[in-house]
This record gives C-alpha cells, structure tokens and sequence, in this order.
C-alpha cells in the first residue's frame, strides 16, 4: 500500500476474542486463520486484539495453545510488516487474587511513525519500539492498567476472573484508550427469568460503571476510550421468553427434596400440546433456532436492553450480525447455538462519544468502517468473535492539528 507522510487518519482494526483453548487445538487454528484473513481483506495499519478467557476452561492444560495463537500471529505474512509490537497475556492461574484471564495484543504497521504508549506509573507516554510479550508480571507492568473486580460483587461464585485491562495509545496528535473488560455470566437460566430486568443484569450494570468510573477518574488526563470484551449482556430474559412463548402455556417442575423450581416447560395449548421451550438452571431448549439467526437476529434487538442505562457514556455502531453466543463447540456445527442459554449479543465493541467522533467515514467509501463477526459459519468454540474497522482521524479534538485527506490503501 502507498501511505502519504502527512496522513490525519489511521486504518484501524479492533477484534476481541473469547479464547476458550479448551476444545483443542483445532479451534485456535481456525481461531487464527480467520483473524489473519481479516487483517489481509482490510490491511489496517494498528490492529487491536482483545481476548478473554485466555487458556480457557481448563486454563492448567491449555495455556500452551495461547502461546502457540501468539507464535503463529507474531509469525504469519499478514503481520510481517507490522514492525512493533505489544502483547499482554494475564496467564498466572495460581494467583486467585489477580487472575483474569485476559490477553491485549497490538501490532503496529512499520508505515505507522509516530506512535506512543502510556507508561502509567511514569505518567508520561514513550515511543514503541520491537516487539514485547509480558505474561508473568502484569500487575506491576507500567504499560496498562490492571484490576479485577471486588468479590462482593458477584457473591454466588465462589472465584471469579472477572476485571478489565487498559492501555493507553498516542497516534499523532490522537490520544485514546483502550479497555478490555469480561463482566459477569447468567448462573441460572431460571433466577435470570424471575424478573425483568434479571439480578444478573444489575451486577454488569454495577461492574460496567465501576470500570467507567476508573478509566474517567481524576488520576490521569480524561481520554476517548474504546471498550471491548465480553460484557456477557443478555436479553431481557423474563420478556423474551413471554415474546416466544406467548401462546403457550408453562408448567413448573420441582425438585421432590427442595421443592425449588427445577425446570419451566412450555407447551401449546392446541398442536397436541408441543413443547415450545424448556428452561432449567443450564438449559434452554427452543423449538426454533432460525428466529435467532434469521435477518440476523434484529426482532430480538429490541429485548438487549442493559446498555441502555449507559447511553449518555457509551455508544455502539448499529449490529448487523447474529448473537455473538452461545454457539456450538461441534466443529461440523458452525452456525448451530447451544441449547443452554439464551442467544445474546454479549460480545460488543462500545466507545465514549469523543472516541465515535474519532472515527472516520468518507460520504464516497460505503465500507469505511465495519463491524462485524468473523468466522459466521466456522465453529471456534462457544463465542463468535467480533471486530471493528474503521479509519482513526488522529487530528480529532486538536484544535492545531493538520488537517488532511485520508490515507488510501491501493
């Protein structure tokens, strides 16, 4: 590609990854073929990668899969001109107090020259040079942000790996952050249906505005940020099942020694009583898979309510793809949801309304900014990876910033 020396924008590509390893290492193959085939069609000049549940499930016996993702990445064509590098990987399982899991890789085209990162405990942002992996130290790294969230915050679990990492970038005369955050999951199908909105969505809300709360604080200089991760937002639970079921009628199935509700049925009340859903702590059984993936899912927007709350601090492009998960771990089963929770859109890319103006959209290009899942019909595990490409005016806010025409790839 031809860049011009004086350019006001950058062509940026931003994934997030929910890296679950534990299906093996046929998924994190397919996993990086896919992100490197992105990174191929745009050819971005910054390329952001966002990653939770680094290791996965059983993170002990899968972290060398992560470190064979970050080999081939580092290794691959598609990257070969990306001169600089940075990756974090929060890969200490043993230190319960400090693990989240988390993994932020960002790689940096040799086109790209003046490019900064912030050094948190200096305060001050230094040039980035070579390429840097730091996967044993993060909680005294100086080059991001770390924390976990307070346990008191998602009492049922007994340890969670639930936090957020940030890191702050400098491109020309443009300064932003960038956050990856995983917030917490639906335990039981059943608690998320009792009311509306569920228990669940109340602690994300919590976590999500602690997070906001941190990066807009008053110890550093207040930026444009980009948040992406998995915010595990869900449907409004108790709405959608009455919206997919409205015709049916439910019976209640208790456990003989508790006499806790156990399982919601669904049924017809006429085609000879059909089951139309059936609800248990980890099940969620639907008659009809296609209203989630028809027209990719859009009649069921109108049930993802829990960003609504932050509206005034965090904005989203408009969803064009289907419910990020749960998708099935069958790898002949790409397009296929797991009957075991709801399909929800809870892996998102959302931004401060400074960062949205940051992006650049030429009346003449249709395609200037993407966001989008990668992989639609190819199974990487449970969650759908999503990205967003767009153009970065790095002259945004300055009052003397050049202002020139974008950079065009050729």
């Amino acid at each position: 590609g031809f860049f011009h020396k004086r350019f006001s924008c950058v062509v940026v590509l931003s994934f997030l990854l929910n890296f679950d390893c534990s299906p093996g290492v046929q998924h994190v193959s397919r996993l990086s073929r896919l992100v490197l085939q992105t990174v191929q069609t745009h050819r971005p000049l910054f390329v952001a990668l966002h990653c939770q549940e680094v290791g996965g499930k059983n993170y002990e016996a899968s972290m060398t899969h992560v470190d064979s993702f970050i080999k081939e990445l580092l290794s691959s064509d598609a990257l070969k001109d990306f001169s600089r590098a940075r990756v974090y990987l929060d890969k200490n399982y043993k230190s319960q107090e400090q693990f989240t899991a988390l993994g932020c890789c960002y790689f940096i085209h040799e086109s790209l020259k003046n490019i900064q990162q912030f050094d948190f405990k200096a305060k001050k942002f230094r040039k980035v040079v070579g390429k840097e992996v730091c996967s044993d130290a993060l909680p005294s790294a100086a080059m991001l942000e770390k924390e976990k969230f307070p346990q008191d915050y998602f009492p049922e679990c007994k340890w969670s790996r639930k936090g957020f990492i940030r890191t702050r970038w400098a491109l020309a005369d443009c300064a932003f952050d960038l956050v990856n955050i995983h917030l917490f999951h639906d335990a039981s199908n059943l608690v998320a249906w009792e009311k509306s909105p569920s228990v669940y969505s109340g602690t994300r809300q919590k976590a999500l505005g602690f997070v906001l709360d941190r990066i807009t604080d008053q110890r550093f200089e207040r930026l444009p940020h980009f948040i992406f991760g998995d915010f595990n937002f869900r449907l409004d639970s108790k709405q959608v099942i009455e919206s997919l079921c409205s015709t049916a009628r439910m019976q209640t199935v208790r456990s003989t020694d508790t006499n806790e509700v156990d399982k919601l049925i669904f049924r017809e009340s006429d085609n000879d009583r059909k089951v139309v859903l059936q609800l248990e702590k980890k099940l969620f059984s639907y008659i009809n898979q296609d209203v989630f993936r028809e027209n990719n899912g859009t009649l069921l927007l109108e049930f993802d309510r829990e960003l609504s709350v932050f509206k005034e601090r965090l904005h989203e492009l408009d969803i064009s793809f289907p419910p990020s998960y749960p998708y099935s771990e069958d790898s002949s089963q790409g397009k296929q949801y797991m009957n075991t929770r709801c399909p929800s859109w809870c892996d998102r890319i959302l931004m401060s309304a400074s960062a949205k103006d940051l992006l650049v959209k030429p009346e003449n290009e249709e395609k200037s900014i993407t966001y989008d899942n990668i992989g639609p019909s190819v199974c990487m595990g449970d969650h759908k990876p999503v990205y967003l490409y767009s153009r970065l005016n790095t002259g945004a806010g300055k009052p003397h910033a050049h202002k020139h025409k974008c950079c065009v790839l050729q």
